[in-house]
Formats: structure tokens, C-alpha cells, sequence
């Protein structure tokens, strides 16, 4: 539960808060690198030529700026130290100046020679844009909150997706390599996780640095965290080389007069009412640059900012070879003790103090280095593939589901007094309910009403009063209706009731490996129906398998009586790729067939409850594609075009339904092209599901089943397959369907599970589900041949049984005494303990062999329980099938 919810959220906040973190991504990745890009672009703003003479002083620079600009009040000067270098080109020097608004000043970048402004950097305002739409998305306040917000959801994606893809057993390169190979959904999948895995460690630094400028209580946290006093707000515009905090734009600077005695001269009084020495701009650079060249050796640029307070002048430099663009060093000097108060150098400053006095590089990268800017502008721009493959993913989840469930959401349509059409299904494992609902669908679209019910809820009132009714049913077990519809069946069909007004038509699903028993109950329904006399639409068509041939001929079928146009009933099934992760025989040994143990691990987001189907499209064999190719005398390398393809034929016969009885046709008599794509797809197998989501993997128990085909081989098309044919590490095409019908219980009511053989596996996903929420009224009755070779997850069993997740264990091994003995015997002998059970609401399921086993412990539930209260108990949900 903890798992899906955090799914749904991830997903949610992922196609709500996407875009917004894009936008901040890709314009984060551009601001990262706005000096470089700015200097590149306006060269004639940063450099000039070199000349002769020798480059101005700060001081030289302040008094020559002055005197071309009059009425702007000078901040700071700032100097480069390859301005004492005879090169051919120079680095300019800047000035930065009052400007009202902006609390920051304006820096003005000037030829270091005469102090005449360079032409401003035509990106300036671009990069302005760059940084409001990154930290406020050009809203202001409002804005910023939003990039806050997004910028905690991107945290939650971090340990949410980490969370999400850990419980995943793989390696290294499950977890870091794209798979270029797969297709579609798993494709989108596996590029979404494994480049999420590469930039989780950058994402997770831009999100806790980048708070700092969304919250005040943040950042101070911050600091608190990191043990570092929080500075104190200083008043005055800094240069470019100044240190992180912002100004105040509220204190007057200093302005020279032409003389050189500063403008706002008036005396002031200190604490103690003395007057304070008055402060002449340019004798303070002057003195601040004598101080500096004494004591400083290698600088790249420094920064002279004239007191706004006091006496004295600031001096912020930048190593010759710094760490990093904020990479400050300090020294302060008094100008009235003409003394160094401060001397503070970066490199000596505890890991703690550099990191919060330098949160920008930490943000961008650069604190760590070129190579690491560069792979977090990297990451930064990857923020839309999130965006983009998330979305993609939640659509194609949607038209996954969109055959059942949006056909649920359509009701039936107003018109005129025409009376909705009956669409009536019964299916034991969901696949014929799909269909109804697709029909349904398909008629309401085309302005027909219909109405989908269970076959449980149906009376005969409301076939009489209905004047069509499809019937869309399965046959289970040995020519059975789905548990579901034995009420019905049991009370109506022995006789026939008058229907004469009803028009109505069945399609029936079977399995045609099961010949004597193919489709019989909807042969039966068919039956009935027309001794009542009901008007037989047209003939009943069987399915097999879910045959999307046969399903065409339903919907040709019903195009006819309703002269009209249906959308196509076609049940598209789509099928992700797992990876075979492990493959283990259970029963070495036996008696029996070989049992195994399949292991598959997800390459998406997959979940399934307990009770589930995994539905398998088996592949053919080397061995079988190599005999087809040599009897039709076909090279496995000629290319031809399968699903838009092209791939040598080889691999496009991987799928196909190659047995001689499936076509007419042959390669020679239409065409290779045109004859591969008349070929069918295998049919599907499925297997109920032996895990659940939280074991990190999908685990099958596969029975190996001998028998003929076309070809000559002896194992069973998904047996075979799966036990033997495909390689472990191979990719299996597979896909999950819901089995609502032998889902688990999700209270701690007791719960009595009985199965043989492979059956174990539906009742160990059952045992798991109920064992990971602490339900453990369990009692289990299994059956199998020879408890030493076929006692399958005999430890798991055991511990349950210790620790008393299974109250009762019951295990049934024919083959270990001279007599047979099995688990209806089990159940016949322990009468009371099961109407006990019952009687303290006990749900029953049933899980395994159809041959046998189903019938038998049907036969000893009805002795103990009697036919009404297993009939009610079927009604209720409480007693379930999952046989084969």
C-alpha cells in the first residue's frame, strides 16, 4: 500500500510540478554559465587593447570616472592583476555606482587606461529574464512560492523514485545502463529510471542548496545545521568581486568634489560626540592600494569599496588560480589608525564557512570543480526527458486501461424509448468482462444503449423485459460457468423459460487444447436460450484463446443486425518486456514433471495484487525457427518489416504462430512480406503470480507440460518456453491482468487455502500479501506427490508455521503411504474445524489442477458444508477458484 501510494503521488506531482521544474532546470543550466557566455559574446566589453602606458590606479580610476560622470556616486573599483602584465589584450576594470532600485548598484565595465565606460554587454537583460523566470518564473512572490514548492517535490521524486526502483534485485548495469533494445513503454521506463539514477545525487544538491533563497527559516536553518553564525546585512553595493551578501541600497555613497575632498564632507559626531575625521575618496584608495601591494603577492582581481560607516576601506580579492568565482578573500584597513584591522584568507576557512559563504557555486557546481559544473549543467538540462517520458508513461498506463475502465465510466445513452441492449458476461479470470465492456463501448459510440451486467446479477424478470441481450461467457474447468455464474446456471438452465421477445447472440470463450470441454457452457447458453424461443441474432461464435480473428467476427457479426459501423473489438494486449532473472527446479527427482521456480524483474513501474495473472507470450525455439527456415529453405538473415520494423527474419519469426495448422499459406505461394504478416501471434499462456510487488520480483511456478506439435517438439508452448527454451537474462514478453476474482481478503478474517501442485503459487502470493499486513488466521492444505522432492517453499512454509502466520498447515502427500490420499481427504477428515471456520466468516480458496483436485475438494465442500451454503458462499465472495 505504502508503495502505490507513493507511485500515485510520484506520477502526480510529476505531471502537475513537471513543467515548472523543467522551466528551472533548462534556465538553471543556461544562468550557470552567464559569465563565460557574456564575455564571449561582448568582447569589447570585458577587454582593450593593450597600450603603452602604464593602467590607472583605483585611485587614478576613481578620480578619471569621476570627473566624466559627475553626478554618480561611486560605490567600489575593482582592478584585475593582469592589468600589470604587458599582453595584447587587457582586462578592463569596472566601477560600480549608485542606482536607484537597485540595491546592488550598477556595475559599469571601463577601459583600465582612461576610465571611459566600454559598451554594455548586449545579454545583460537576457540573462536578467534567465534568472527572474528561474528563481520566480516572471511572478514575483507568487512565483517564487511556486518554485519553492516544486523545488521540495523535487526532493520527494529523488527518495520517492529511489524508493520505488531499490527493492529492484539487479546490478551495477540494470541500474546505470540504458537498454537501447527495448520498445516502447519499457523503453521509457528504463530511460526514466536508469538517467534519474545518474542525476539523483545533482538534482539532490540543487534542491537543498536552491531553498535557501526560497525561504528565510530555511536558510537560517541551514546555517544553524551547518554550525556557521549567519552574517550580518551590510550596507553598500559591492563590485563584481565582492563577497555573497546583498547590499543595502539605503546608505549614501561617496562622491568626490573636483578637487577631491568628498562631496557629503560634513563632520560627524561618534558616540561619544567627538567629531569623526572626514574621508577623502581618493587618498583612502590610494592608501587602501600601497596596504594591498605590500601585503597581497598574487591576486587575480580585487575590489575597493569605500566605507559606507566608519574608517574603514574593504578589500575583496580572488586568488591568481581561485576554487571557485566566489572564492573571496578579505582584508579590511582602518584609514584613520592606517592599520589592517582583518586579513582573512578563503583557504583557511573551515569546510562549513566555505560552503555557506559560497551557496552559489555549491549550487551550480563550480565549488566542486569545472568537470563537476559541467555534469550538473548536464543534469540540469536532462530535467524536461523527466518530464517528457513521465508523461509518456502516464498516458500509455491510460490506454492500457482504457478498455475496461473508461468503458465503466460510459452510461447508457438517451434515445428515444429504445431500451438499452443487455450485455452480459461471465468470466472467471476478467478477460471475458473486458470484452463486454469493449462491446458495450463500441454500441454506445455508435449511439446504441447498453447496459453490462454480471451474469450473478442477471434475473430472469430481466430477460424477459429486455429485447436484446449479448452473452459474452466463458467455459471453466471441465465444461463448467465461472464460479460466478453456477447460481444462475444451476437455478435456470435445466429447463427452458419463454423468451420469445428477446433477440440475442453469444459469444463464447474456450481453449481449444481442452477440446472435449472447448466453449461448452456458451454452447450450452446457446442452446437454452433457443429452446425458450428466443430470436437467435447469429450462430454462437467461439473464441479461442482470446483469437483476435474470432473476436473480428463478433464484431463483423454485430455490424450486421445493427446496420451499423462498430468500432473494432479487437483486445489489443500489450506486453511489457522482464528480465528472466533466475530459473530454479523445485523437485528434483520426482515422481513427476519438472517444477520450476521463474523469476522475472520488472524493466517499469509494475504493481499487482496477490491473486493476479501473469499473462505470457511464449517464443519459439532456435530449434524451431532453424527447422521452419530450412524446410522452407528461407536464410534467417533476409531483412523483412514486422511492427514497422525491419529485422532479419530470423527474429521476426520469434512470435509467430509457425505451426503448419495455423495457415494455409506458405512463404512461397504469396510472398515472404505478405505471408508473415498473414501469421497470427502465439497464444498467450497464463500462470498465476507466485509473489507480490514488495519481494522486488515476479515469481511464477511452471509445471513442464510434454506434448506434440506441428514441429515435433515435445514441451508445451509456455512450459517450454519458460522452463527451458528461453535464456536466463533474456527478455520475456509478459503483461499482469487483474484476477478480482481470487484477490485476498484485506481484513484478518480467516482464510482457508487449498491447492496441489503449481497451485502453490496463487496461495503463496495470498500468504505474502496477508503476512506483510499481519493477518495470520491462515490455514493451508497442500498436496503434492513425495514430501522429500515435491514439498515446494518447504522452508517458507515451515517458518510461517512457527511463527504462527499459518495457524494450521495441512500437508498432503499422496505418493507416502501405500494408499492415495489427497487434499479432499485432508478436508473430510478435518469437518468440524472447517465448519468452524466458515462459521467465524472464513473466506475459501482454491488454487490448482482442474483435472482432479477442483472437482474432488468441490465435491468434499459441498458434503461438509452442504450445496446451499457453498452456493451462498460463492454469491459472497468467500469461495474462490483460481484451477486450470
Amino acid at each position: 500500500m505504502l508503495k502505490k501510494i507513493l507511485f500515485q503521488l510520484h506520477w502526480f506531482f510529476g505531471i502537475s510540478a513537471g513543467l515548472i521544474l523543467t522551466i528551472m532546470g533548462v534556465t538553471g543550466a543556461i544562468y550557470s554559465y552567464e559569465e563565460p557566455i557574456t564575455k564571449i559574446l561582448n568582447p569589447d566589453s570585458f577587454v582593450v587593447q593593450a597600450q603603452p602606458s602604464t593602467v590607472l590606479s583605483p585611485a587614478q580610476l576613481y578620480a578619471a570616472y569621476q570627473r566624466q560622470y559627475p553626478d554618480q556616486a561611486i560605490n567600489a573599483v575593482t582592478v584585475a592583476a593582469s592589468n600589470t602584465e604587458a599582453n595584447s589584450t587587457t582586462e578592463a576594470a569596472s566601477v560600480n555606482v549608485a542606482a536607484p532600485g537597485n540595491r546592488r548598484g550598477k556595475t559599469y565595465y571601463v577601459n583600465p587606461y582612461t576610465a571611459e565606460r566600454l559598451p554594455e554587454a548586449k545579454s545583460e537583460a537576457f540573462f536578467h529574464f534567465i534568472e527572474d523566470l528561474h528563481r520566480r518564473l516572471t511572478m514575483g512572490e507568487f512565483g517564487k512560492q511556486l518554485t519553492g514548492i516544486s523545488t521540495f517535490i523535487l526532493i520527494y521524486f529523488i527518495l520517492s523514485g529511489l524508493y520505488l526502483r531499490w527493492p529492484k534485485k539487479s546490478t551495477a548495469k540494470e541500474w546505470l545502463v540504458v537498454k537501447k533494445n527495448l520498445k516502447g513503454r519499457s523503453f521509457l521506463w528504463n530511460l526514466h529510471a536508469v538517467v534519474g539514477t545518474w542525476v539523483l545525487v545533482f538534482y539532490l544538491l540543487l534542491a537543498l542548496t536552491g531553498l535557501t533563497w526560497s525561504y528565510n527559516w530555511y536558510r537560517n536553518a541551514a546555517y544553524s545545521v551547518m554550525g556557521v553564525e549567519p552574517p550580518q546585512q551590510q550596507g553598500g553595493p559591492r563590485g563584481p568581486g565582492a563577497g555573497e551578501q546583498k547590499p543595502s541600497g539605503g546608505e549614501r555613497p561617496m562622491r568626490a568634489r573636483q578637487d577631491g575632498a568628498p562631496a557629503n564632507s560634513r563632520g560627524s559626531k561618534d558616540g561619544e560626540g567627538r567629531n569623526k575625521p572626514e574621508i577623502n575618496p581618493v587618498q583612502a584608495l590610494n592608501q587602501g592600494w600601497q596596504v594591498f601591494n605590500q601585503t597581497i603577492k598574487s591576486y587575480s582581481t580585487a575590489t575597493f569599496r569605500l566605507p559606507q560607516k566608519g574608517n574603514t576601506l574593504e578589500i575583496s580579492f580572488v586568488d591568481a588560480v581561485p576554487q571557485h568565482e566566489r572564492a573571496r578573500n578579505t582584508l579590511k584597513y582602518n584609514l584613520a589608525q592606517q592599520d589592517i584591522e582583518e586579513l582573512s584568507f578563503y583557504k583557511d576557512k573551515a569546510l562549513n564557512e566555505k560552503i555557506m559563504s559560497s551557496m552559489l557555486p555549491v549550487h551550480r557546481g563550480s565549488f566542486f570543480g569545472p568537470v563537476w559544473q559541467f555534469l550538473t549543467m548536464l543534469a540540469a538540462l536532462s530535467m524536461p526527458l523527466f518530464f517528457i517520458t513521465g508523461w509518456m508513461l502516464y498516458l500509455k498506463r491510460r490506454k492500457q486501461k482504457k478498455l475496461t475502465l473508461a468503458a465503466q465510466q460510459l452510461a447508457p445513452l438517451a434515445n428515444g424509448d429504445q431500451s438499452p441492449w443487455l450485455v452480459v458476461y461471465a468470466s472467471q479470470t476478467g478477460f471475458a468482462e473486458q470484452v463486454a465492456w469493449r462491446t458495450a463501448q463500441s454500441l454506445q459510440q455508435a449511439s446504441i444503449p447498453a447496459k453490462v451486467i454480471s451474469m450473478d446479477q442477471l434475473s430472469i424478470d430481466q430477460l424477459k423485459h429486455a429485447t436484446n441481450a449479448l452473452f459474452i461467457v466463458s467455459t471453466y474447468g471441465q465444461g463448467e460457468p465461472p464460479d460466478h455464474a453456477r447460481g444462475f446456471a444451476k437455478k435456470y438452465l435445466a429447463q427452458p423459460v419463454g423468451l420469445s421477445q428477446l433477440n440475442y447472440a453469444v459469444l463464447a470463450l474456450g481453449d481449444k487444447e481442452y477440446q472435449a470441454t472447448y466453449c461448452a457452457f456458451g454452447k450450452q447458453l446457446d442452446q437454452w436460450l433457443d429452446d425458450g424461443s428466443a430470436n437467435r441474432l447469429f450462430d454462437c461464435i467461439e473464441v479461442n484463446y482470446g483469437s483476435n480473428t474470432d473476436l473480428n467476427r463478433w464484431h463483423d457479426a454485430l455490424s450486421g443486425v445493427t446496420h451499423t459501423r462498430l468500432d473494432s473489438m479487437v483486445i489489443t494486449k500489450v506486453f511489457d518486456e522482464w528480465l528472466l532473472q533466475s530459473r530454479e527446479l523445485l523437485n528434483p527427482d520426482s515422481l513427476g514433471e519438472p517444477a520450476f521456480e521463474i523469476r522475472l524483474s520488472a524493466q517499469h513501474d509494475a504493481l499487482w495484487n496477490a491473486g493476479d495473472i501473469a499473462e505470457i507470450q511464449p517464443g519459439n525455439s532456435d530449434d524451431i525457427i532453424a527447422a521452419f527456415l530450412a524446410q522452407h529453405a528461407l536464410s534467417a538473415e533476409s531483412k523483412v518489416q514486422l511492427h514497422g520494423q525491419q529485422m532479419p527474419l530470423f527474429k521476426a519469426l520469434r512470435y509467430l504462430n509457425l505451426n503448419p495448422h495455423a495457415t494455409a499459406s506458405t512463404p512461397q505461394k504469396f510472398g515472404l512480406q505478405e505471408w508473415l504478416e498473414q501469421l497470427e501471434p502465439l497464444p498467450w499462456r497464463e500462470y498465476s503470480i507466485a509473489s507480490i510487488p514488495e519481494d522486488g520480483y515476479l515469481s511464477l511456478v511452471v509445471r513442464q507440460n510434454k506434448t506434440s506439435n506441428g514441429l515435433g517438439l515435445n514441451l508445451g508452448l509456455g512450459s517450454g518456453w519458460l522452463t527451458a527454451h528461453a535464456a536466463v537474462g533474456q527478455n520475456i514478453l509478459l503483461r499482469i491482468r487483474s484476477n478480482e476474482s481470487f484477490h485476498a481478503p484485506d481484513d484478518n478474517r480467516p482464510v482457508i487455502l487449498i491447492g496441489n501442485g503449481t497451485g502453490i503459487a496463487g496461495l503463496m502470493s495470498i500468504l505474502k500479501y496477508r503476512a506483510l499486513h499481519g493477518f495470520s488466521r491462515n490455514w493451508l492444505i497442500f498436496g503434492e506427490r513425495q514430501r522429500e522432492r515435491d514439498y515446494f517453499f518447504a522452508q517458507q512454509l515451515d517458518r510461517w508455521h512457527i511463527n504462527q502466520h499459518l495457524q494450521s498447515l495441512d500437508l498432503v502427500f499422496s505418493r507416502d503411504q501405500p494408499e492415495r490420499r489427497y487434499v479432499q481427504h485432508c478436508l473430510l477428515a478435518q469437518q468440524q474445524q472447517v465448519q468452524q471456520w466458515v462459521e467465524q466468516g472464513a473466506s475459501i480458496y482454491v488454487c490448482g489442477s482442474i483435472d482432479g483436485m477442483a472437482p474432488a475438494v468441490d465435491a468434499a465442500l459441498t458434503q461438509i458444508l452442504g450445496e446451499a451454503m457453498l452456493e451462498q458462499l460463492t454469491l459472497n465472495g468467500r469461495y474462490r477458484r483460481d484451477v486450470y
